[in-house]
């Protein structure tokens, strides 16, 4: 039975006009009430339901990935909640910014639109298959032929020509960065893929997460002590210039990957190793044991990171949570780490900036840093990152989002993408229907299973 708040929850924001957001750690109620009132300040900023703009789009300076980002964590959030207030319009924005062409491929953003953008907005539509989220109208596409269309132009775009494999961070070849092949791009298809096995148990999606991750250690940006580099740039054909700076939403999309590919194999000793590997250098690099929070280390306590960095510390909370829900073993130590930056957000959710940054209730808008109270930073990233930490300590143990065989709904459809600007050239059977329990010893990605490389004439159409 969900807990709804939709009554009760709007109630309680009016009485709370002038608070700060409260939060007593392992109490339900309390959690989904301080929840509802960071949600209800972070969907203040969303412009895309106001007569005359776009469904789905964030206001300047926001970048539209940043819009898929959150509406993943609003159904993430309704999952955990029961609050449905924000379903509908996570709905409007998830089918308009999918376009006609059912890829989220939208006319309004691909000609700048990068493997990462694409893939927040995928990410978000599995979270909506795993957790039965409200289906779309049958005329609609379905969430989990969504995630389904943008792995297979994922795999229509893996670039055998350059580093042995890999996703450029760009789509078409006349954007900036499409000589760069970065870890979140690779990260967002490895994680869809992973979660796409698990949901619909076809094995093709798991050795496609096999081969990415195996590819990322390949080229070494990830290293045998699961540092997680940003990317690496090709020139002259080589893929030795490496950026080593650390992200934690790197770390978070690897480790819930991971997770799952542990949940799907039976806990093999391999992928084990992988998540433990990946928790503790992310304790080692993002948790800050004397304050007890989650931090952006690179660039948090300098004081410059960008409006896109101070989001993606948030993205670490949701998957970590997830990969409490997939590997047993980890969810007291990360646990630990979930509820003491959940504490620490909700007393930096106190703060009172001039309207025109922050037209949420008085009293609770929530900075970046969590050492400290309200630091004067306002933004989507900052009142994303503090929902995140609350409601995320909710995950139990006994839960985990359903599949195709555990009461899963969404309706998918294996061979979708090719209809749209970045599927062109798909193989006519990408995903072969088997599923992992059917296992056959010839495989299902063999030498004549080669994708077309990035940049070819099916990416020309602009």
């Amino acid at each position: 039975m969900r807990w709804n708040l939709g009554v009760a929850g709007a109630a309680s924001l009016l009485l709370a006009h002038s608070a700060a957001v409260e939060l007593t750690i392992g109490d339900a109620a309390s959690t989904k009430a301080a929840a509802g009132t960071i949600a209800y300040g972070l969907m203040k900023y969303y412009t895309g339901n106001n007569t005359g703009d776009t469904p789905g789009n964030l206001p300047d300076p926001y970048f539209w990935w940043e819009a898929g980002a959150m509406f993943g964590t609003l159904i993430d959030y309704w999952a955990l909640t029961g609050d449905a207030t924000y379903n509908n319009v996570t709905s409007q924005a998830l089918l308009h910014q999918a376009s006609g062409t059912r890829d989220f491929m939208p006319a309004n953003q691909t000609r700048t639109e990068g493997n990462d953008d694409q893939g927040f907005w995928a990410m978000a539509a599995m979270s909506a298959a795993e957790n039965n989220f409200p289906n779309p109208p049958s005329d609609q596409p379905q969430w989990l032929a969504l995630a389904q269309a943008v792995f297979n132009q994922y795999a229509s775009r893996w670039d055998e020509s350059t580093c042995g494999g890999g996703l450029r961070w760009q789509i078409f070849q006349f954007n900036n960065g499409f000589n760069y092949k970065n870890t979140i791009s690779n990260g967002c298809f490895f994680n869809l893929a992973a979660r796409l096995a698990r949901f619909t148990g076809n094995e093709t999606y798991a050795d496609w997460a096999t081969k990415i991750f195996a590819w990322e250690e390949s080229v070494g940006l990830i290293t045998p002590q699961y540092d997680i580099y940003d990317g690496v740039t090709i020139k002259d054909g080589s893929c030795n210039d490496t950026d080593r700076i650390q992200w934690s939403y790197n770390h978070g999309i690897f480790i819930h990957g991971a997770a799952v590919m542990h949940n799907v194999t039976g806990g093999a000793a391999l992928w084990t190793q992988r998540v433990q590997g990946i928790l503790k250098s992310t304790q080692n690099l993002f948790y800050n044991n004397s304050t007890g929070v989650v931090f952006e280390q690179f660039c948090e306590m300098r004081g410059f990171c960008d409006n896109d960095q101070r989001s993606f510390k948030g993205y670490l909370t949701r998957w970590l949570a997830g990969t409490a829900q997939m590997v047993s073993d980890t969810f007291d130590p990360i646990q630990k780490m979930l509820q003491a930056s959940a504490a620490a957000a909700a007393r930096a959710c106190s703060g009172s900036p001039a309207e025109n940054l922050f037209r949420g209730l008085p009293g609770t808008a929530c900075g970046f840093r969590w050492d400290q109270p309200f630091d004067g930073s306002t933004g989507v990233g900052e009142q994303m990152n503090a929902l995140s930490a609350v409601m995320y300590t909710l995950v139990s143990r006994a839960t985990t989002t359903v599949t195709a065989e555990s009461g899963g709904t969404s309706k998918g459809d294996p061979g979708g993408g090719a209809q749209g600007p970045g599927g062109g050239g798909l193989p006519s059977q990408i995903l072969l229907p088997i599923p992992l329990r059917e296992r056959v010893a010839a495989g299902f990605l063999t030498a004549g299973f080669v994708f077309g490389v990035i940049g070819g004439s099916a990416f020309v159409m602009l």
